[in-house]
């Protein structure tokens, strides 16, 4: 499953990378999202709560941050599992200079098996845009308040 987006915040490049990075904004904003944990790897463990369609259930699993170039982008890969199945995914994070601040570059590509995937792609997809579009609205909140000191 391909993901895309792009999100618009008005702040600086290095403030917008600092801020996608830092543990308590992700907890905060990763839908469903109960718990994060930095481990020894550089792997964060986390425990979320989420629920697509009919299917809704608790997953743990690992977020890492790797290739990181900061402050221009970094690739997130994440990887889970609970009752309802499975996810894992990979996506390019390119953080771009604009004229209003800095524009965040999504490009991903997932998997899931399960339950998950019985509700089927034209359920899948739109959930899955909604989930990013929450997370990127939570943090652009918080990015663009910490840029207004």
């Amino acid at each position: 499953m391909k993901i895309e987006g792009s999100y618009n915040i008005a702040a600086p490049r290095p403030l917008v990378y600092e801020i996608l990075r830092d543990p308590k904004a992700l907890q905060e904003c990763i839908p469903g999202c109960q718990e994060l944990t930095l481990q020894e790897d550089g792997r964060y463990l986390a425990r979320m709560q989420v629920g697509i369609a009919a299917v809704k259930g608790s997953f743990s699993g690992h977020v890492q941050i790797a290739d990181e170039k900061p402050p221009t982008s970094y690739r997130l890969r994440i990887e889970g599992s609970g009752g309802p199945g499975f996810a894992k995914g990979e996506a390019l994070v390119n953080l771009v200079d604009v004229e209003t601040g800095t524009r965040i570059e999504v490009d991903g590509d997932g998997q899931v098996g399960g339950m998950i995937a019985a509700v089927g792609q034209r359920v899948l997809l739109p959930a899955a845009r909604s989930l990013m579009n929450q997370f990127f609205g939570c943090m652009q909140t918080k990015i663009e308040a910490a840029a207004r000191g």
